[in-house]
């Protein structure tokens, strides 16, 4: 991992983008992650999984939206953290064994606080894509960005 520089509210701007390290994922972590969070026969079982609507072998979507945090920790170095205030998830397609993942985040709205004007809310498109461009997950999430100093 690179040590980035903190990022505050001031240090954000509306079109800005971060592209995370790569993450791969192997069978035994999808199986690992699904026998204790997410224990569905097409997490746990490549056979069950083939008749499966996903026809095959499938990461729970919250082993996917796990790994996007480990990537956003580390491509998107909020000074005041990665601290959700609400957002939006979708998966548009299963992520498989051997999928080798990188997160796009876009920042899209900044919105200094009125009544706490040591922060705002800050608003990002971020994009969880597989080695062939396909994008696994897409997540909107409102994040609490505190400003370097008080207003």
């Amino acid at each position: 991992m690179t040590k980035h520089r903190p990022l505050f509210l001031e240090d954000l701007a509306v079109g800005a983008e971060y592209r995370s390290a790569e993450y791969q994922l192997e069978t035994q972590d999808i199986v690992d992650f699904a026998r204790r969070f997410d224990p569905q026969p097409f997490h746990l079982d490549e056979e069950a999984a083939k008749n499966s609507l996903f026809q095959g072998l499938a990461a729970s979507g919250w082993h996917t939206a796990a790994i996007t945090m480990k990537l956003l920790v580390d491509s998107l170095p909020l000074g005041s953290g990665i601290i959700g205030a609400g957002g939006a998830i979708d998966w548009p397609r299963p992520t498989r064994p051997g999928d080798t993942l990188h997160v796009v985040s876009k920042i899209v709205d900044i919105v200094p606080s009125r009544s706490k004007p040591d922060r705002g809310i800050v608003t990002a498109e971020c994009r969880t894509i597989n080695q062939h461009g396909e994008t696994c997950q897409n997540l909107v999430p409102r994040l609490v960005v505190l400003r370097r100093t008080e207003a």
